[in-house]
């Protein structure tokens, strides 16, 4: 018997489009989906990628469809000629395509809004929709998601591949749709606490070694350049129970490694910086070298980092580090520019020009070129001027040349926050 999508608690993605396939664009919308789905007790059976071609499309939906009932595709809604979704879904459920003339008349009136010129006829294909189908509204762009059903409740819901109108449309027409299908209330659930400048294996050590470990529900450690991420999982329960469970789970965790922990789900180390330094009125300045600006942009990313952020110097070369910080040449003559006294006049010096409360400074060797013996490639000096003291460290990190630049701002940033939490 071919299985039903009516209350179905399992669906299968089918993420549509040539450049995921080539890697030119990475697939971030199965991840968001599964998450999203599982808050609301349905599963993710497969996940698949396939490119523009129409047979194969077509193909991995209706094998999707044999399996479970139950399908949701990202992409291949735009305008152009290499957006075939719809026509080959229409197909599998043997449907015509038609144009929406609301919608049509809908996209017109928005061109002539935002751009003040007529809209393309290549973008009438965004208006076509699949006979007997219903239209998903979306807030978020031009294109119309599409929700289509055959007899035996199997269906197919069709959403665009850009992230953002992807995830708005998920949250506004599509999940509460999917729930109202589902069977049962449990639901798949997961938190995550975040963790920099400890080792996934020393992590493992403490953890393993506490007594609550064994009450850890699903636990993974999830390491990447910014540190490790402890992520617990919870299924079967009720919405109420796995909320009470995770946040026992938590509490645990953060209990075990203590001030490794700087936040949890989606934190990010600089928004926590940047929170705690508004918080008690005090102002950073950056003096990078060999970031080059990475910190300062990571500080600057969120919502209100003005209220924080005096400013800060790209000193790449040595220059800059004597002319608009304050370096002493001989310092630099004596110890390099790679050294504890340079980086230290660094975090002083662009402290004392832009007027803050805390000078961060990094000078290091990015790579791949410019290491020595007594400096290899991935040394870095990082210091934290402010709080009433100087705190400064050596670092001789991993990784290619990104990696390293990444990894020594996620450290400077982490001295500042342990200072931050210390005073």
């Amino acid at each position: 018997m071919t299985p039903s999508g009516e209350g179905s608690n399992r669906v299968e993605i089918v993420t549509i489009g040539d450049e995921l396939l080539l890697g030119f664009t990475v697939d971030t919308n199965a991840a968001y989906l599964a998450r999203r789905l599982a808050d609301v007790g349905v599963g993710v059976a497969r996940r698949a990628t396939v490119g523009d071609d129409p047979a194969v499309i077509a193909s991995a939906v209706g094998e999707a469809l044999s399996r479970t009932g139950a399908v949701i595709t990202t992409g291949g809604l735009g305008p152009t000629g290499d957006d075939r979704t719809k026509p080959a879904i229409a197909a599998l459920f043997g449907r015509g395509m038609h144009t929406d003339a609301d919608h049509l008349a809908w996209m017109r009136q928005r061109w002539l809004d935002r751009f003040a010129r007529p809209m393309p006829e290549s973008n009438v294909n965004q208006a076509m929709i699949p006979d007997g189908s219903t239209k998903l509204a979306n807030a978020h762009g031009s294109a119309p998601g599409v929700w289509i059903e055959d007899d035996a409740g199997r269906w197919v819901a069709m959403l665009p591949g850009v992230p953002r109108e992807m995830r708005g449309m998920l949250d506004d027409v599509l999940l509460p749709r999917v729930q109202a299908r589902a069977t049962g209330q449990t639901v798949v659930r997961s938190r995550t606490l975040r963790t920099t400048g400890v080792a996934e294996s020393l992590l493992a050590d403490w953890i393993e070694a506490a007594p609550a470990a064994a009450d850890l529900p699903g636990l993974a450690y999830l390491p990447s350049v910014d540190g490790v991420d402890l992520r617990v999982t919870v299924r079967g329960l009720s919405a109420q129970e796995a909320d009470v469970r995770l946040a026992a789970a938590m509490a645990s965790l953060r209990d075990v490694v203590g001030a490794a922990a700087y936040g949890q789900d989606d934190a990010d180390l600089a928004a926590v910086v940047v929170d705690r330094c508004r918080e008690r009125g005090l102002s950073i300045a950056v003096a990078e070298s060999c970031t080059g600006g990475l910190l300062g942009a990571r500080l600057t990313a969120h919502a209100g980092a003005s209220d924080v952020i005096r400013g800060g110097v790209i000193a790449y070369h040595d220059e800059v580090k004597v002319g608009l910080l304050g370096v002493d040449p001989a310092v630099i003559g004596l110890h390099g520019a790679v050294s504890e006294p340079v980086v230290r006049q660094m975090a002083a010096g662009v402290r004392r020009v832009t007027g803050a409360s805390i000078g961060l400074g990094i000078t290091g060797i990015a790579g791949p070129g410019g290491g020595t013996t007594e400096k290899p490639v991935g040394t870095v000096w990082i210091a934290v001027d402010g709080l009433e003291r100087v705190e400064t460290r050596l670092l001789r990190l991993w990784g290619d040349r990104k990696e390293i630049r990444r990894r020594a701002a996620q450290s400077v940033l982490d001295v500042l926050r342990r200072s931050l939490v210390g005073t």
